[in-house]
């Protein structure tokens, strides 16, 4: 008699068992199944044409050149790196220049491929981009190209437009809650006395 018994408690815990097993297979299948989270394979919502390196040089290049004051332009793409070399007038002064080159930089944010270009207004830089473009379409060695690029973007600093995010928000991110709720309240104070 206790034989039986043991047979039919342990046919009970097993049968329990493998209920609950099958419960909780379906409950994560549900959930799978009804999950807030969205997996993307590309969260940039703009589109990237597939175009070829020489066919996004050509696109930057007459982007560069649409912009009012700029007689010519060349790129060079290699990979994500781009440089964009700009022709102006000979007798601009400098700070016109700078003001070209910065609104070639802007036009050329808004293309996806020319968001991190390296604009380069200089007569010299001109012309040695657009060599390394006549190197890159006569198939010479990548790494021969890539070092004159490198050559080329280490003499000129980079010409982009300006981070948007103001230096004090970025340190208001280390101020702890409340010291942020006191130095809000010092600087209301200090703009009332005014």
């Amino acid at each position: 008699m206790v034989q039986p018994m043991r047979i039919m408690v342990i046919l009970t815990g097993l049968l329990l068992l493998a209920a609950c097993q099958n419960n909780e297979e379906s409950l994560l299948r549900e959930r799978q199944a009804d999950s807030d989270l969205k997996y993307v394979t590309d969260s940039d919502p703009v589109k990237r044409e597939t175009l070829s390196n020489q066919q996004v040089a050509k696109r930057l290049a007459q982007t560069a050149v649409e912009v009012p004051d700029v007689h010519d332009a060349t790129a060079v793409v290699l990979g994500k790196y781009v440089a964009v070399g700009i022709d102006v007038d000979k007798d601009l002064d400098r700070s016109r220049v700078g003001v070209i080159k910065f609104s070639v930089a802007e036009a050329l944010k808004h293309d996806p491929y020319g968001k991190q270009a390296v604009v380069v207004a200089d007569a010299d830089g001109f012309e040695r981009i657009r060599g390394l473009g006549r190197k890159i379409a006569e198939g010479h060695p990548v790494q021969a190209v890539t070092e004159e690029l490198s050559q080329i973007v280490g003499r000129y600093m980079p010409e982009g437009p300006i981070n948007e995010r103001s230096q004090s928000e970025s340190n208001e991110q280390s101020i702890p809650k409340k010291d942020q709720e006191k130095l809000h309240k010092i600087e209301e104070n200090q703009s009332k006395d005014r």
